[in-house]
């Protein structure tokens, strides 16, 4: 049996120890470290209703005998309790971003310097299996050298980000930090070279957010018959759930002056090989409008692709040849985050390695800060980099 340790048990940790016990069904939570011990209780298994629950990570480290640990705390908190594991050798599962400022982030860097505690970041993009057979054709040559890359993300459920605890800017730092996470660490991985310089724009407050209460819900609201974010307006028009909800156009969404997630963003940004690309993210997309790839560019060829179609094209410039390749359906993350429970559970068991170590969180949120950065100030910023 494995024993795992927990900081953290929210949904988002329900749905990941569901999913691993996919990869390993002989595991149990035996420890846990969360302030409401009675909402961790009721979003644990059956098999896991055992778990000690524990003051601190120090607590749980030294008497919980782990195999591995989980850290999937609210954005802020990530890094601190890195910082504290890092002391330990215990395999942890680090979820992102793995810091929500530079001062953060150095931190972080810093306390994993001599380090032997092995991580796993979750950035099941760059693992899944469309991303790893694009990286396959790229290290095949089959385009040449990868001189430009062209990477969406239009979020279909972008509403989450005015909703509830993600609306939060003190815990969030925007949709950088949060979302450009994941594209900025598979961008690099595909054009293996790490991003160095970054110019970037941002629009805040133009479509969510506004003066309504901070507490308003739908079911208080007089506008919920015609405001197309009402539950029932979101079933009638299939972009949405009956679910009752905080308004979107709240004051607690944050205002562009005080601090509040983005309703899209853009980053052009360099790579030190030479290359460039764009990225652009936008949260008010509804229905089949959602898209998440990228369109990778060398002087042989192009490869393009999509995750919601999960299809990959290929491109030959010098040959009346295209080809289209399909991933199966129905896989988290686009087949990802079953990737990296595999990684995971085989550093427990002493039989692989990370694929996504601390290096990989650390050099996404340096890139991601020096977007922030420039969107802020108008100005290219310079992308601190691991080690410097």
């Amino acid at each position: 049996m494995i024993r795992l340790g927990v900081v953290g048990y929210g949904r988002r940790c329900k749905g990941l120890i569901n999913l691993f016990r996919e990869v390993e069904p002989d595991i149990r939570v035996v420890g846990v470290v969360d302030s409401d011990e009675a909402g961790a209780k009721s979003r644990m298994s059956e098999e896991d209703k055992d778990a000690v629950f524990y003051s601190g990570l120090a607590e749980m480290a030294s008497k919980g005998k782990l195999d591995g640990l989980i850290i999937a705390t609210r954005c802020n908190l990530h890094t601190p309790y890195a910082i504290e594991a890092a002391k330990y050798d215990i395999p942890l599962y680090l979820e992102k971003p793995v810091a929500v400022s530079m001062e953060q982030a150095v931190s972080l860097e810093k306390g994993f310097e001599n380090a032997k505690c092995p991580v796993v970041v979750s950035f099941p993009l760059r693992t899944s299996p469309l991303c790893q057979i694009t990286n396959r054709y790229l290290r095949e040559d089959r385009i040449g050298n990868p001189e430009h890359i062209c990477a969406t993300n239009y979020v279909s459920y972008g509403t989450v980000y005015w909703k509830e605890g993600y609306r939060d800017y003190d815990v969030t730092r925007g949709l950088f930090l949060q979302k450009a996470t994941h594209d900025f660490d598979y961008m690099m991985y595909l054009m293996d070279s790490p991003i160095v310089r970054v110019a970037a724009m941002d629009c805040k407050g133009r479509v969510f957010g506004g003066d309504k209460p901070a507490s308003l819900k739908c079911s208080e609201c007089g506008e919920a018959d015609t405001c197309p974010e009402s539950p029932a307006n979101m079933m009638r028009g299939h972009y949405g759930s009956d679910a009752d909800h905080v308004c979107l156009f709240s004051e607690a969404c944050g205002n562009p002056e005080t601090g509040m997630n983005e309703d899209s963003s853009s980053a052009l940004v360099q790579f030190a090989s030479g290359a460039h690309g764009v990225y652009t993210q936008v949260f008010y997309t509804r229905r089949d409008a959602h898209e998440r790839g990228a369109k990778i560019s060398g002087y042989k060829g192009t490869l393009d692709f999509n995750w919601y179609t999960n299809d990959l094209k290929y491109v030959r410039h010098f040959e009346p040849f295209s080809d289209v390749i399909k991933a199966d359906e129905g896989m988290s993350h686009f087949g990802g985050d079953h990737e990296l429970a595999h990684d995971f559970f085989g550093i427990i068991k002493g039989k692989g390695e990370s694929r996504t170590p601390i290096e990989t969180g650390l050099r996404s949120v340096y890139s991601c800060l020096a977007a922030q950065e420039s969107a802020e100030t108008g100005q290219f910023v310079r992308v601190r980099q691991v080690g410097s």
